[in-house]
């Protein structure tokens, strides 16, 4: 990697660690854009991963699901995140393509994985790849996963119209390493870290403002609901994190733990 590459992605964290806590979602789409730019791909997506249940040996999957999932942007006819939400209703029912198996290998260690360098030619031409990539323009994806413990990982997903370089990928590898506190803040701010259960989309929203110094009633007018709904979400989101105030929910986001 070159100096002057290196040092872009410094420039990227310098720019993410100036977004506040409550603004993850829009690091995460800044980060992503940033990223594509860097790695010549023409959309990213953000996933977090966990592993429910432990190893069944009747699971090929062994247990993973995808908890929640951010596209930079929309892909085909679905809006917003849709198209690759579809992939994870597939990946739920467990009609297994082999490119699902693609995140198990090594699963728990920090690692990259992508479509041109580690699935066979003749995939290509499958109807799995043809209605979820080929069709949408892209011609190759890579994949970089950060385990945060032995259930629970961040996916950054970068796809291309193009192949991937061995040097894009160590690129893109290196942007996602060196950002441990990051994937971190994502994973809490959905409820998949530390938590007993992920946080509906309402609670999301209810989050990132429990985060600022906002009042119940300053979170209800922002979010439209009525105080009732608000106070509600928020005892929701203090149950789940195991927390009994606003202090309590704000350590775990300066914890190193």
């Amino acid at each position: 990697m070159d100096v002057q590459a290196q040092e872009e992605v410094h420039r990227i964290w310098d720019e993410i660690s100036d977004f506040d806590t409550s603004r993850s979602e829009e690091a995460a789409r800044h980060l992503l854009t940033r990223l594509c730019d860097l790695g010549g791909a023409w959309n990213a997506t953000w996933a977090g991963a966990i592993r429910v249940g432990g190893a069944n040996a009747d699971d090929p999957l062994a247990g993973w699901r995808v908890g929640a999932v951010q596209a930079l942007h929309a892909a085909g006819s679905l809006p917003d995140e849709g198209h690759f939400k579809e992939i994870l209703r597939i990946w739920d029912r467990r009609e297994i393509d082999v490119s699902f198996l693609l995140p198990l290998r090594d699963v728990g260690t920090f690692r990259t994985y992508s479509l041109r360098r580690d699935l066979p030619p003749d995939w290509f031409s499958s109807p799995f790849y043809e209605a979820y990539y080929g069709s949408v323009g892209t011609h190759d994806a890579v994949f970089v996963a950060f385990p945060m413990n032995g259930d629970c990982e961040s996916h950054l997903g970068f796809y291309s119209r193009n192949t991937f370089t061995d040097e894009e990928i160590a690129l893109l590898a290196y942007a996602a390493r060196g950002i441990k506190w990051f994937h971190r803040h994502l994973m809490l701010s959905h409820g998949l870290l530390m938590a007993s259960a992920p946080l509906t989309p309402a609670e999301r929203k209810v989050l990132q403002l429990l985060l600022t110094d906002a009042s119940e009633k300053h979170i209800a007018h922002q979010a439209e609901i009525a105080a009732s709904t608000a106070h509600q979400h928020v005892v929701n989101i203090y149950r789940k994190f195991g927390v009994r105030s606003r202090a309590g929910l704000m350590s775990l986001w300066l914890s190193r733990r």
